[in-house]
C-alpha cells in the first residue's frame, strides 16, 4: 500500500490528538493541563528562556504565554525573577519542581503506551524518519 503524504500528514496529527486527549485526561488529577506540564518542562530545561523563546518552545503567542504565566505564577508553579535589562526571567518552584516530576512520570506512561506495538528498531525507525522530515524542512 502506498500512502500519500497528506494520508501520513494525518496519521501524525491523529496520533498527536490522541497523545494531547491522553495525557490532558491523566494530568488532570494532578490539577495541572498539559500545557501547564509542558511549560514546567520546558522551564526546566531552559531556565534563562525569554518569555518570547519559551512562547516558541510551548506553540503559543507570547500573548497567550504571557497570560499562561501569570495563572501559574498566581498558583505558585512558577515564579517570576528579575533578568537583564527590563527582561522577565520565570523559574520552577518547589511545587512547579514537584509537579513536574509527577506529570513526566504520566507522560512517560502514556507515551511509552502509545508506542507499545512498535518493535524497537521499528521505533528508532519511525523516530529517524520524522527528524529527517524535520530536518529538511528546517533547511
Amino acid at each position: 500500500m502506498t500512502r500519500t503524504p497528506q494520508e501520513v500528514a494525518l496519521l501524525v496529527k491523529r496520533l498527536q490528538h490522541r497523545h494531547h486527549r491522553e495525557l490532558t485526561a491523566a494530568l488532570a488529577p494532578l490539577g495541572i493541563s498539559l500545557v501547564q506540564w509542558d511549560t514546567l518542562r520546558h522551564l526546566d530545561r531552559h531556565p534563562e528562556a525569554s518569555l518570547h523563546d519559551l512562547a516558541l518552545l510551548t506553540f503559543q503567542t507570547d500573548q497567550s504565554f504571557g497570560s499562561l504565566a501569570t495563572r501559574m505564577a498566581d498558583r505558585g508553579l512558577i515564579e517570576r525573577v528579575p533578568g537583564p535589562g527590563r527582561a522577565v526571567r520565570h523559574r520552577l518552584t518547589e511545587r512547579g519542581k514537584e509537579l513536574l516530576r509527577e506529570g513526566t512520570e504520566i507522560h512517560e506512561k502514556v507515551v511509552t503506551g502509545s508506542f507499545a506495538p512498535l518493535a524497537p528498531d521499528e521505533l528508532d525507525r519511525l523516530g529517524d524518519l520524522l527528524s529527517g522530515v524535520l530536518d529538511a524542512w528546517d533547511d
